[in-house]
C-alpha cells in the first residue's frame, strides 16, 4: 500500500470486501486449495497496528513460523500468482481488518496499473530477501545474536516509537520468537534475559521494547 497514492489507495480497498477478525482468527489455511481471493490487511486501531503471523508445518510435524505481516501488508499472493493451494497458515495476532479481494480483480487492477507488478515483485523479493536471511542466521550465530538481529529487522520494518524506546510493533511470546530464529522457548528466554541485563529490552506480556535501537543493532550486526 505504501507504494500507491491516496487516490489509488482508495481505489484499490474498493476492490475487496472489508470483515473485522479478532486475533487467533485464521485468515488463510496452509493446505487449503482455493486460490480465488488475496487479502490486504488494515489496522482496527490507530493506536495498534495490524499484525499476522505466517506460519506451516513442517512433514515432521513441526511448525515454522515464516513471518509477520502488518497494516498495509498482502497475504494469499503466492497462491494467486502460482495456481497452487495455500502453502502456509495466516493467523492475527491483533484485531484486525482484512479486505477480500478476488483474484480475477487483483489481476486487472494490476493489468490496468502495470507499474504495481514490479511493486509486487519487489515486495515477493524482499520477503525472499527476509527469508534466506534468517537461513544464514541459522548457521553462522548463536541465539542472542540471531535474537538480536531478527528483533533490529523487526523494528526497523514495523517500530515505532514510545516513552521507553521503539516498540517491536508486532506482538509475538518468546515461543514464536524462537520459531522465528529457529531456537527453543528455553534458550529463547535466556537470550531475552541477557539482552535485558544488558539494558537493550523491555518486555512484558507480547511486548518487546528496545531500549536503545543502536546498541542492539551493535549487538547482532556489529561494526
Amino acid at each position: 500500500m505504501s507504494t500507491l497514492d491516496e487516490s489509488m489507495r482508495g481505489e484499490f480497498l474498493s476492490l475487496g470486501e472489508p470483515q473485522s477478525y479478532p486475533p487467533g482468527a485464521i485468515l488463510i489455511q496452509q493446505g487449503d486449495l482455493r486460490r480465488d481471493h488475496v487479502l490486504l490487511l488494515r489496522s482496527t486501531r490507530s493506536s495498534l497496528p495490524a499484525c499476522a503471523k505466517v506460519t506451516a508445518i513442517l512433514d515432521n510435524g513441526v511448525e515454522a513460523l515464516l513471518g509477520v505481516r502488518v497494516s498495509g501488508d498482502l497475504v494469499g499472493e503466492m497462491a494467486a500468482l502460482r495456481g497452487v493451494g495455500r502453502s502456509a497458515t495466516v493467523t492475527t495476532c491483533t484485531p484486525t481488518l482484512a479486505f477480500r479481494i478476488s483474484t480475477t480483480a487483483f489481476f486487472t487492477y494490476l493489468d490496468k496499473h502495470p507499474q504495481l507488478w514490479s511493486a509486487l515483485a519487489s515486495m515477493i523479493a524482499e520477503r525472499l530477501e527476509w527469508a534466506n536471511q534468517r537461513r544464514l542466521d541459522f548457521a553462522a550465530f548463536d541465539v542472542p545474536v540471531r535474537l538480536a538481529r531478527v528483533l533490529s529487522d523487526l523494528a526497523s520494518r514495523h517500530g515505532f516509537e514510545v516513552k521507553d524506546g521503539t516498540d517491536l510493533g508486532v506482538r509475538l511470546s518468546q515461543l514464536e520468537l524462537g520459531r522465528l530464529i529457529g531456537a527453543k522457548e528455553a534458550a529463547v528466554g535466556k537470550a531475552v534475559r541477557l539482552l535485558r541485563e544488558a539494558g537493550l529490552l523491555l518486555v512484558n506480556y507480547r511486548q518487546v521494547i528496545i531500549k536503545d535501537p543502536e546498541r542492539l543493532r551493535l549487538f547482532g550486526f556489529g561494526s
